[in-house]
Protein backbone atom coordinates (compact mmCIF):
# COMPACT_ATOMS: atom_id res chain seq x y z
CA UNK A 1 0.00 0.00 0.00
CA UNK A 2 1.53 2.98 -1.01
CA UNK A 3 1.55 6.52 0.39
CA UNK A 4 -0.08 7.97 -3.07
CA UNK A 5 -3.37 5.75 -2.96
CA UNK A 6 -6.08 6.89 -5.40
CA UNK A 7 -8.32 9.16 -3.12
CA UNK A 8 -5.58 10.35 -1.50
CA UNK A 9 -6.08 14.66 -0.98
CA UNK A 10 -2.63 16.21 -1.39
CA UNK A 11 -1.14 19.82 -1.64
CA UNK A 12 1.02 20.93 -4.99
CA UNK A 13 4.28 22.27 -3.60
CA UNK A 14 5.40 22.85 -6.55
CA UNK A 15 4.99 23.71 -10.31
CA UNK A 16 2.06 26.84 -11.44
CA UNK A 17 -0.67 24.96 -9.08
CA UNK A 18 1.44 25.12 -5.86
CA UNK A 19 -0.33 25.45 -3.08
CA UNK A 20 -3.55 24.07 -4.01
CA UNK A 21 -5.07 20.99 -2.91
CA UNK A 22 -5.72 17.75 -5.20
CA UNK A 23 -6.69 14.11 -5.31
CA UNK A 24 -5.10 11.10 -6.70
CA UNK A 25 -7.14 10.29 -9.25
CA UNK A 26 -5.00 7.43 -11.07
CA UNK A 27 -1.89 5.76 -9.81
CA UNK A 28 0.50 5.27 -13.30
CA UNK A 29 3.52 4.36 -11.29
CA UNK A 30 6.03 4.71 -8.26
CA UNK A 31 7.16 8.00 -9.32
CA UNK A 32 3.74 9.02 -11.32
CA UNK A 33 0.31 10.04 -10.10
CA UNK A 34 -2.76 11.83 -11.83
CA UNK A 35 -3.87 14.08 -10.22
CA UNK A 36 -7.35 16.52 -10.12
CA UNK A 37 -9.41 18.80 -7.87
CA UNK A 38 -8.07 22.32 -7.48
CA UNK A 39 -5.66 22.07 -10.03
CA UNK A 40 -4.76 21.29 -13.59
CA UNK A 41 -6.12 17.87 -13.78
CA UNK A 42 -2.66 16.57 -15.16
CA UNK A 43 0.17 13.52 -14.55
CA UNK A 44 2.58 15.21 -11.88
CA UNK A 45 5.66 13.35 -9.45
CA UNK A 46 4.95 12.46 -6.08
CA UNK A 47 7.88 14.47 -5.12
CA UNK A 48 5.54 18.01 -6.34
CA UNK A 49 3.03 16.44 -3.93
CA UNK A 50 2.53 16.84 0.14
CA UNK A 51 -0.18 14.12 1.02
CA UNK A 52 -3.23 15.11 3.72
CA UNK A 53 -4.72 12.66 5.93
CA UNK A 54 -7.63 13.08 4.20
CA UNK A 55 -9.07 10.93 1.56
CA UNK A 56 -12.07 10.88 -0.44
CA UNK A 57 -14.17 8.24 -2.05
CA UNK A 58 -13.74 9.35 -6.14
CA UNK A 59 -15.01 6.03 -7.42
CA UNK A 60 -14.35 6.13 -11.34
CA UNK A 61 -12.24 9.21 -11.16
CA UNK A 62 -14.06 11.49 -13.48
CA UNK A 63 -14.10 15.38 -13.41
CA UNK A 64 -17.56 15.31 -11.93
CA UNK A 65 -17.12 12.63 -9.54
CA UNK A 66 -14.26 14.40 -7.99
CA UNK A 67 -15.74 17.85 -8.20
CA UNK A 68 -18.74 16.38 -5.96
CA UNK A 69 -16.20 14.90 -3.62
CA UNK A 70 -14.44 18.27 -3.05
CA UNK A 71 -17.59 20.54 -2.65
CA UNK A 72 -18.69 17.81 0.22
CA UNK A 73 -15.63 19.15 1.80
CA UNK A 74 -16.47 22.70 1.34
CA UNK A 75 -13.06 22.93 -0.94
CA UNK A 76 -13.17 24.91 -4.84
CA UNK A 77 -12.68 22.80 -7.67
CA UNK A 78 -10.63 23.88 -10.86
CA UNK A 79 -13.12 24.75 -13.78
CA UNK A 80 -12.02 24.76 -17.02
CA UNK A 81 -12.99 27.85 -19.05
CA UNK A 82 -13.68 26.75 -22.54
CA UNK A 83 -12.91 29.75 -24.94
CA UNK A 84 -15.19 31.29 -27.31
CA UNK A 85 -14.51 29.65 -30.97
CA UNK A 86 -14.80 32.30 -33.05
CA UNK A 87 -15.09 32.57 -37.15
CA UNK A 88 -11.67 32.68 -39.11
CA UNK A 89 -11.89 36.12 -40.90
CA UNK A 90 -11.83 35.02 -44.78
CA UNK A 91 -9.34 36.22 -47.36
CA UNK A 92 -9.92 38.41 -49.74
CA UNK A 93 -8.09 38.40 -52.66
CA UNK A 94 -7.01 41.65 -54.02
CA UNK A 95 -8.19 43.43 -56.89
CA UNK A 96 -5.12 43.82 -58.91
CA UNK A 97 -5.18 46.54 -61.41
CA UNK A 98 -3.45 46.72 -64.55
CA UNK A 99 -0.82 50.04 -64.14
CA UNK A 100 0.97 48.93 -67.09
CA UNK A 101 -1.42 48.93 -69.40
CA UNK A 102 -2.04 52.48 -68.74
CA UNK A 103 1.72 53.56 -68.63
CA UNK A 104 2.00 51.70 -72.71
CA UNK A 105 -1.23 53.63 -73.34
CA UNK A 106 0.53 56.88 -71.75
CA UNK A 107 3.99 55.81 -73.42
CA UNK A 108 2.20 55.72 -76.84
CA UNK A 109 0.00 59.02 -76.56
CA UNK A 110 3.71 60.27 -76.04
CA UNK A 111 4.99 58.59 -79.06
CA UNK A 112 2.05 59.96 -81.45
CA UNK A 113 2.58 63.23 -79.76
CA UNK A 114 6.34 63.50 -80.25
CA UNK A 115 5.29 62.33 -83.73
CA UNK A 116 3.03 64.68 -84.18
CA UNK A 117 5.40 67.08 -83.02
CA UNK A 118 8.10 66.86 -85.33
CA UNK A 119 5.16 66.20 -88.17
CA UNK A 120 4.20 69.96 -87.39
CA UNK A 121 7.78 71.22 -87.09
CA UNK A 122 8.31 70.02 -90.67
CA UNK A 123 5.05 71.12 -91.84
CA UNK A 124 6.22 74.53 -90.75
CA UNK A 125 9.60 74.28 -92.04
Amino acid sequence: MSLFEVGRVCVKIAGRDSGNRCVVVEQVDNVYVVVDGNVRRKKVNVKHLEPLVETLDVGNGFHETVKKAFEKLGLTVWERKSKERKERPKKQKAKKEKPLQEKKAVKKDKKTAEKKEVSEEEKQE
